[in-house]
């Protein structure tokens, strides 16, 4: 099993966050984490524009058949989220690794910003960053479409931002302890893992409200 960037290497038996480009190339940009689930907000909106002569609010409705026109002007918005990470390279350091002794956590927030730097398809199918490209191309520069997995969720996201603070530094001054703050956009589309989180999502929305209505009619608060 290949090793994987990790900023924390607990002994816990925890389950890690993972966030890994989704690329065709042979070493596609991989990082696991731990993190606070308090630490996640999530954002889902939808847009209403009102059309017409005259229309300034909601059209008129009086049934549920009428529901379908009046939604007409709304528009639902792709679901955005922040998440704190905390990258620590402390137990690693005490293990006597030499790696996270010279670098502390510096591989691991190379590895965000190169998630989030443009980059450019090779002829072969891979990709490479358009910064470090020589050839002269008409191609335009991409983002990394990328994973974030969850326990069961595995969203297909762009890195809209990412933000560290480093809270220690190693006497090189290399970060050991950072922080880092990730703002990912769901690739809402016809796409393999977007179709699988709604049915997910779908599923327990359908268990849940069974599950409510079971217990609120056995007189349950």
């Amino acid at each position: 099993m290949n090793a994987v960037a990790s900023g924390n290497f607990t002994r816990l038996n925890v389950t890690r966050g993972v966030l890994k480009e989704y690329s065709a190339g042979e070493n596609p940009l991989e990082l696991h984490f731990e993190f606070n689930p308090s630490t996640i907000s999530r954002t889902r909106s939808i847009e209403i524009s009102y059309e017409g002569e005259g229309q300034t609010g909601p059209k008129d409705f009086e049934n549920e058949a009428e529901a379908t026109r009046v939604a007409q002007g709304a528009t639902v918005k792709a679901e955005s989220f922040t998440v704190k990470i905390l990258l620590d390279a402390t137990d690693r350091m005490n293990a006597d690794d030499n790696d996270a002794k010279t670098y502390g956590v510096q591989p691991e927030l190379d590895i965000l910003y190169s998630m989030v730097e443009p980059k450019l398809q090779t002829p072969e199918g891979a990709s490479t960053l358009a910064a470090l490209s020589e050839e002269a191309s008409d191609a335009q520069p991409f983002p990394s479409v990328l994973l974030f997995a969850w326990g069961a969720q595995v969203l297909p996201v762009f890195m809209t931002q990412v933000q560290f603070d480093v809270k220690e530094y190693l006497p090189s001054l290399y970060p050991y302890r950072a922080e880092a703050t990730l703002s990912l956009q769901v690739i809402q589309s016809r796409n393999q893992f977007y179709s699988a989180e709604i049915e997910r999502m779908f599923s327990s929305a359908q268990r849940g409200l069974g599950s409510l209505q079971g217990y609120q009619n056995a007189g349950g608060n």
